[in-house]
């Protein structure tokens, strides 16, 4: 029979959210194992419920199959049509007139796993079953100036390597192996199982053996039969020029090493540019904001200024220069590469020039500036 979740939160089948949110709230924290006489099972069922009833989706597939997933829930009378396929609540079994399945399709197992066994039956390759290494993903720091004249750094970090000790084998190579009991030295066992196709037999990589049929006499004393220890490592790291924050660098093989001789992740390195004090980065542009003099805009003087490599330059202010906008230095910004061509130049500087004005002036200043107000 299917659970009455509605029964279960003690409310009515037309409850409205609020109302499903507050009945949870007060069952949890009455059975909440933590409490004194707290309940375990009945807290998993509220949980349950809960999140059955507060999804919409799901609540509207319980209402009108039973359960929230209408496919694979398999709760109660609920009848599911799949064009000459259904499940339905009768006795179990295959119906040969409308190939019909009725019965639970929590029962069906894992259809990959049915599909697999499937798949090797009618000739498909078995694999030794091995712990693949996972991947690493680290964040790299680095400074706008970094970025610019690209570097070379070595990163130590501390991960799953081979054993020395075995070669990565997991066990004393020199003791030898001898035949796997569980599987007779085949490296696979075969497992029925009751699928909605029938009965299907599999065949599985042995978990005893790893799928090599052989089993070591003596383990790695060193590794406990893994294969792999937690190492320091060290690798060597070349950031390229004109590298952008949270672009990923993958160093194949720098991963975490996998058990009993499996394959090696790799490491992922996402570059993080920290914030710099006078530049801002927009891709390959920069901007900067440079104090100016009012003299020194009136008078279009040269106005010295430096760009990220440290290399200083002059800029004259054409006359009339609108001081709203940025003043654009071509080939001042960050460096500029395509994945065919190469080097492509660099970006451009842009600068917002922020006028000071005088905090005192002087009567003869004064005079200066009226006279000056008059001529303009």
């Amino acid at each position: 029979m299917p659970k009455d979740y509605y029964k279960i939160l003690g409310i009515s089948r037309t409850a409205s959210p609020e109302e499903i949110k507050k009945a949870y709230r007060r069952l949890a924290h009455q059975y909440h194992p933590d409490k004194a006489h707290g309940n375990e099972a009945k807290f998993k069922e509220i949980n349950e419920a809960y999140q059955t009833l507060s999804n919409t989706e799901k609540r509207t597939n319980y209402d009108r199959f039973g359960s929230a997933d209408p496919f694979f829930g398999g709760q109660g009378g609920s009848h599911v049509n799949w064009g000459g396929f259904s499940q339905g609540s009768g006795a179990s079994g295959w119906n040969p007139e409308g190939f019909r399945y009725s019965g639970s399709f929590d029962d069906l197992g894992d259809l990959g796993d049915i599909f697999e066994g499937l798949f090797e039956q009618f000739g498909g390759k078995r694999r030794q079953t091995y712990t693949q290494g996972s991947d690493i993903e680290m964040a790299l720091e680095i400074t706008l100036e970094d970025s610019f004249h690209g570097l070379k750094r070595n990163i130590t970090y501390e991960t799953y390597a081979a054993c020395d000790t075995c070669a990565g084998l997991g066990y004393e190579k020199s003791k030898g192996l001898r035949a796997c009991d569980v599987c007779q030295g085949r490296g696979e066992i075969r497992v029925e199982r009751k699928t909605f196709f029938g009965n299907v037999s599999q065949v599985k990589a042995c978990a005893e053996c790893h799928g090599r049929g052989q089993i070591p006499n003596k383990t790695c004393a060193m590794c406990k039969s893994k294969g792999r220890i937690l190492k320091t490592r060290d690798v060597a790291v070349e950031i390229a020029p004109g590298v952008e924050d949270g672009q990923i660098i993958k160093i194949k093989g720098a991963g975490e090493a996998g058990e009993h001789g499996g394959g090696i992740g790799d490491l992922y390195l996402v570059v993080r540019v920290k914030p710099h004090e006078s530049f801002i980065r927009e891709k390959q542009d920069l901007y900067i904001t440079k104090n100016l003099s009012v003299v020194d805009a009136l008078l279009g003087r040269e106005i010295e200024c430096a760009d990220i490599s440290g290399e200083k330059f002059k800029v004259k202010i054409p006359t009339g220069f609108n001081f709203k906008d940025k003043f654009k230095v071509g080939d001042r910004g960050m460096p500029r590469f395509g994945s065919v061509s190469g080097y492509l130049g660099r970006g451009d500087l842009y600068v917002t020039f922020n006028l000071e004005l005088p905090n005192k002036l002087s009567e003869k200043a004064r005079k200066i500036i009226k006279d000056l107000g008059e001529e303009l």
